[in-house]
């Protein structure tokens, strides 16, 4: 099978498990379930689009298959910022209840750490990508122990508002919020445009890129600052998913078969779609709501990892 058709078969299964989300049982209330339905999709879509993205272009560059952009900390200075914003002021606060106004904050402050990281872990030419890695793991279980540190000392009945923050979930997406969320991916999307020329050289390695004239510290600078930019969009509207793009990447690695990202990065963004759309219909329809879509794909994602580090400790 050549590659279109892998990725038209992908694009028949995703638009026909959208499909089927949005119009089983709808019944009379077409013009109340319609519009619902339709922009969880989308926020599906694109959260989908930014993991998938994010991971195939961050394991490039790092040239590794098991690592994945979450490692850097994301995912603990989200949940931080959402702990320190009930600790400092109450489940009540605008902060936390209004969704735009959360999600803006959010937004900033993970650009802000991910940019302060990484100009502090670039600011030498002898700091590489591993060492960004190293401290990335450092920081993200530093927050993690001071957001554990701050739940323990808030109100029970908070923490209880504040669970609901740990778990990704489409239930609270709004359409404005999404809509902002499109125009920034779009621009994102654009900036990428410039750089995906040296995608297939950069997966190489960083001395054969260099040898074939990528100026390799400016690309990698600018492509984990879209690689920031991506995460933290889809992590500030839905939540955290710490196994997506491990699982999703790999996927996509065994069933295209080939190095090209002009390839790899629609396929991986239609198997996440699949992925995300038929994991929220197993959600809704088969557990009825009493677990969440995050905690299903970390699952799944949990046991693959595993199963990717026993193969390369055989290999």
């Amino acid at each position: 099978m050549t590659y279109k058709a892998k990725i038209a078969s992908l694009s028949v299964v995703a638009l026909a498990l959208i499909a089927l989300f949005v119009f089983i049982q709808v019944g009379d209330n077409w013009s109340y379930i319609l519009p619902r339905r339709g922009w969880k999709v989308l926020s599906i879509v694109l959260t989908g689009a930014c993991i998938a993205f994010s991971t195939v272009i961050f394991q490039t560059i790092s040239n590794n298959r098991i690592l994945t952009p979450n490692i850097i900390g994301l995912d603990s200075m989200y949940m931080l910022a959402q702990t320190a914003v009930v600790y400092a002021f109450g489940s009540t606060t605008k902060l936390l209840v209004d969704n735009n106004i959360n999600f803006a904050m959010t937004l900033v402050l993970m650009m802000l750490f991910a940019g302060l990281l990484y100009k502090v872990m670039f600011k030498r030419e002898g700091n590489n990508l591993y060492f960004l890695l190293l401290i990335g793991i450092v920081l993200g279980t530093l927050l993690g122990s001071l957001t554990t540190f701050m739940q323990v000392l808030i109100d029970p009945n908070e923490f209880l508002v504040l669970q609901g923050k740990m778990f990704a979930s489409y239930n609270k997406v709004q359409g404005q919020l999404t809509t902002i969320c499109c125009v920034v991916i779009v621009l994102i999307a654009v900036y990428y445009s410039r750089f995906a020329k040296y995608m297939d050289v950069l997966s190489l390695g960083k001395d054969q890129a260099i040898n074939l004239g990528v100026n390799y510290h400016f690309v990698v600078k600018r492509l984990l600052i879209i690689i920031a930019a991506l995460i933290s969009v889809a992590t500030a509207l839905v939540g955290p998913i710490t196994f997506l793009g491990l699982l999703v990447a790999n996927v996509t690695y065994q069933f295209m078969k080939t190095y090209r990202h002009a390839v790899l990065i629609p396929a991986s963004i239609l198997i996440s779609i699949i992925a995300l759309v038929g994991g929220q219909m197993i959600v809704e329809r088969v557990f009825t709501f009493t677990t969440t879509l995050s905690v299903i794909i970390n699952l799944i994602g949990g046991i693959y990892f595993l199963y990717l580090l026993l193969r390369e400790n055989k290999s």
